[in-house]
């Protein structure tokens, strides 16, 4: 992960270049404050103060740093994110004792690289900002590591990050926060987490399926659980995708990747819950012993299921988890998912589908991001829908057999495993961003866990 502590400094009044925030209405007035030579070296680089511009403007033996922002009184989180990309490595400090409040953010994550497996040739060293706003500093630089953690598990190729390496995660995360870790795998996986185990069964072992359960906190405080989908590669199983949709499957891990971060984020602040966090890891493989379209599986909750598609695999998986978060009768269930490409076609990348049982819990959940600039857009959960669940021979299917709202009827499918009468709230979230934007670089990425993480620390202090 990259090292924030590099990115974000206090300032104790070091030596720093200057960094001016412009907007297109104001740059005029700001020009007239430069001289002849600084205003032809800003028209150069044809800047005009449009939004993520970047100019840098020789001033004596050095230089300033100026930035196109929409707002310079009111930031958001990617308005330094440019600047953070473009600039030379050294330190910097926002002109006028200005403060960069939540765009500290956006600094950070515009200078995470992912070099496991290559390092940059030429790395520009670190840029590092300069703020009075000591606490904020430290909360931002939390959520900037979460963030950096999801990127770098979705990153990780299969072969790197299957459901072992999921496990040592939690394994690593448990340690950190002095938490109890359980892992279910084996014959223990198929008794008590069936679903799990079907999915999981046909991978090779050093890929076996397991469950892992990890709680914190004083067991007299509200239950929180959190649930990520850990589907560690996703081949679509007998339902084989085509190689097209293959290509990113190692990304079907990402909501146990937001699961994780999530969970390191309310342990970081000390939040006042009993924390019982759920990442069933799998790899949905072909072989032999794979589960089959027609096939019934029985469920940790006792429903029998009747598998339509392979491919609708995730949800299989959270059934079983999200049946073990009930049955510690939670005050709150967030899961995370990437679980269809229907929310893709409706929302797009840049948002997580979100649904929820109950409207100020959403609101809430909605209102957190907005505010934190990750807003999720809310879906339904028709009832009139559930009856495309049905089956035959068992007690529902899997999947529904028309082109409907994908993405609202797989939540229908998980709300059948959620005890009747929880709070709860999913995440239909892509883990990934297909081009690169100031702050947020083209791979794995965060979506929805800011607002989640803001609505939580609301709900529960800290």
């Amino acid at each position: 992960m990259t090292d924030t502590k590099d990115l974000i400094q206090p300032d104790r009044g070091q030596d720093a270049t200057a960094i001016h925030l412009v907007n297109k209405d104001g740059f005029e007035d700001f020009a007239k404050t430069l001289s002849a030579g600084q205003r032809a070296s800003l028209a150069a680089q044809k800047f005009d103060g449009s939004g993520y511009q970047v100019g840098i403007v020789p001033d004596g033996d050095g230089f300033f740093a100026v930035g196109g922002v929409a707002n310079p009184e009111s930031l958001s989180s990617w308005c330094l994110a440019a600047l953070a990309e473009a600039l030379p490595g050294g330190t910097y400090r926002l002109a006028g004792e200005r403060q960069a409040g939540v765009a500290m953010f956006g600094w950070m994550t515009a200078q995470y690289r992912f070099t496991r497996y290559r390092a940059e040739d030429k790395p520009a060293g670190p840029r590092v900002l300069l703020t009075g706003e000591i606490a904020r500093m430290e909360a931002l630089r939390a959520e900037a590591e979460a963030e950096m953690k999801v990127r770098d598990l979705v990153n990780t190729p299969a072969e790197d990050m299957g459901p072992a390496a999921l496990e040592a995660e939690c394994e690593k995360l448990a340690k950190a926060h002095g938490a109890q870790l359980k892992v279910t795998r084996g014959d223990t996986l198929e008794q008590e987490y069936p679903m799990v185990h079907a999915v999981g069964r046909a991978a090779a072992r050093h890929h076996a399926p397991r469950i892992m359960h990890l709680t914190w906190g004083d067991e007299g405080d509200p239950v929180l659980a959190i649930v990520g989908k850990g589907v560690c590669f996703d081949s679509g199983g007998l339902d084989i995708k085509p190689g097209s949709g293959m290509r990113l499957m190692k990304k079907d891990m990402g909501g146990a990747a937001h699961a994780i971060a999530l969970a390191g984020l309310v342990m970081g602040a000390q939040l006042k819950v009993r924390l019982h966090l759920l990442v069933p890891a799998v790899e949905n493989a072909i072989s032999g012993s794979a589960f089959r379209p027609g096939d019934v599986l029985a469920s940790r909750k006792g429903l029998t299921v009747e598998i339509h598609n392979t491919d609708a695999e995730g949800r299989l998986i959270l059934g079983d988890a999200l049946t073990r978060a009930s049955e510690e009768e939670p005050d709150l269930i967030v899961d995370f998912a990437t679980l269809t490409g229907a929310a893709r076609v409706a929302v797009g990348p840049d948002f997580a589908a979100m649904m929820a049982r109950r409207d100020d819990t959403a609101e809430a959940f909605l209102a957190a991001g907005k505010e934190n600039d990750d807003a999720p857009w809310r879906l339904p959960l028709p009832d009139s829908y559930r009856e495309w669940l049905s089956s035959d021979i068992a007690d529902l299917a899997n999947a529904h057999q028309n082109a409907f709202a994908g993405a609202s009827v797989a939540g229908l499918f998980l709300d059948r495993f959620v005890a009747e009468g929880l709070d709860w709230v999913h995440f239909d979230t892509f883990a990934w961003r297909p081009s690169a934007k100031p702050g947020r670089a083209k791979g794995g990425g965060a979506c929805g866990l800011r607002a989640s993480w803001h609505a939580l620390r609301k709900r529960y202090g800290g």
